[in-house]
């Protein structure tokens, strides 16, 4: 049935014996067709004028109100569906399937108390056959209510002291600076590749998300932009993709913390500033107690703007590196990852220690953003010891090699001294047959 119901008829019937026609031009349905057509060339603005000379007319129409609801809700026009429903839905008038379509517009924008009160009201509809579809609501707005509790007080707050955008990175964040050098690493895709964004991850539990996003990076943070940074590269060297990473900075200049779950709108938001648009978004939820994480991540349909799928694991510091690896895989394998073609680009193979690179990624966006002018020179202190480690975690990986050169060629042109150890161990690399392998050993002269 998909993510919002068309039901009791995908397709309304004509005006009921009885009852007045919307128009003498032929009934509702030729309307209700000409303002999907309409919501699917994105005048969103034409469709609603439509759906209100409609409604002026057939209001009372639960297949009509199922309709309108379930077109909106699949072209992702959630505000508009609320809008129009809301004033005008009667649950035992019009039914539950509205209500439902409804309801879970109320569970995308995050209205816990809307919600709740529209799932008494289908409650008392008394209908069995639905009654378990329900109960799942009802758990889903229980969970809304004590997520916006846990938020209550830092979300106001990162709001009113800095404005949050996003960056958007369409390249792996070691591979800025090195495009020129070695542009072979990273091969040119064909054909129309599916598109796909990975989102900063929010950071669940924080009582101090504003403060510590003004701080310079930290481990936790640095982590949630670690993972989409890598799934991100992950899918760069897939055959069907083309991704994006996406990453949020305030007008502070410092790096922004989400402490609450992305919702549809922010999807809408990603898609309508992507030049192109997207096919998916994968957003994230990060969560840390007592070094015990937990990491969901949800995966959105664009063009439906419904979430297709969770993946959640655990980690502590002992097991970290199995289960993410586990973890990668299990998305990779949903996604349908197909690695690129032989002597196409730099070949993938995931990284032995993912944590130790999640957080190398991180450190790299944070020179690259700091000498791009995004971040401010006080926010780029960590230099680049969590990318040497990663290189010494990752000996046999190409990219944790080029990520911990890639800072080091940009530390150099910025006139900045590099640390004497990480410095040797990326020479004596780019000397090895592994970067003549990856033929990037003539980076040698750059490094030098």
């Amino acid at each position: 049935m998909g993510f919002f119901d068309r039901k009791p008829a995908d397709q309304p019937t004509e005006t009921p014996p009885g009852a007045e026609k919307t128009s003498a031009a032929g009934g509702v349905l030729p309307q209700l067709a000409a303002a999907r057509e309409k919501l699917k060339a994105r005048d969103v603005a034409g469709a609603m004028a439509i759906y209100e000379a409609v409604l002026a007319g057939a209001g009372d129409r639960a297949d009509v109100l199922v309709t309108i609801s379930g077109d909106l809700g699949t072209a992702g026009c959630v505000k508009e569906l609320i809008e129009l429903l809301a004033p005008r839905y009667d649950a035992q008038r019009h039914g539950a399937a509205a209500g439902i379509n409804l309801l879970q517009a109320y569970l995308v924008t995050r209205n816990a108390d809307a919600a709740q009160h529209l799932l008494d009201l289908l409650f008392e509809l008394n209908r069995p056959e639905l009654e378990a579809r329900l109960v799942g609501f009802s758990n889903a707005v229980a969970e809304l209510f004590v997520s916006e509790g846990e938020a209550a007080e830092q979300h106001p707050a990162m709001h009113s002291e800095a404005k949050i955008s996003l960056v958007s990175l369409s390249k792996p964040v070691w591979f800025y600076g090195l495009e020129a050098l070695a542009p072979h690493l990273l091969s040119a895709k064909e054909g129309r590749p599916r598109r796909v964004a990975f989102a900063q991850c929010a950071v669940l539990g924080l009582e101090d998300a504003a403060a510590r996003a003004a701080q310079p990076e930290e481990p936790l943070g640095r982590l949630a932009r670690g993972l989409p940074l890598w799934f991100a590269e992950t899918f760069a060297a897939s055959a069907g993709y083309e991704p994006f990473a996406a990453i949020g900075v305030t007008d502070r200049r410092h790096y922004a913390l989400f402490p609450t779950e992305w919702v549809a709108e922010n999807i809408r938001q990603v898609h309508d500033t992507t030049e192109g648009g997207l096919d998916y978004v994968v957003t994230g939820a990060l969560r840390n107690r007592h070094d015990d994480f937990e990491l969901s991540l949800r995966i959105w349909e664009v063009k439906k703007y419904r979430e297709l799928k969770v993946f959640t694991t655990r980690w502590t510091p002992s097991n970290a590196d199995e289960e993410l690896k586990k973890f990668h895989e299990l998305v990779r394998g949903y996604m349908e990852w197909k690695a690129q073609p032989a002597g196409t680009g730099l070949a993938y193979a995931a990284p032995a220690s993912p944590l130790a690179y999640v957080h190398a990624l991180g450190s790299a966006l944070t020179l690259f953003l700091g000498e791009k002018g995004v971040l401010a020179p006080e926010q780029v202190t960590a230099g680049t010891a969590a990318l040497l480690s990663s290189a010494r975690a990752n000996p046999d990986d190409a990219r944790a090699q080029l990520a911990l050169v890639a800072a080091l060629l940009r530390l150099k042109a910025q006139g900045a001294a590099a640390d004497p150890a990480a410095h040797q161990h990326a020479s004596a690399w780019l000397a090895s047959p592994a970067a003549q392998a990856a033929d990037a050993a003539a980076l040698i002269m750059k490094l030098a």
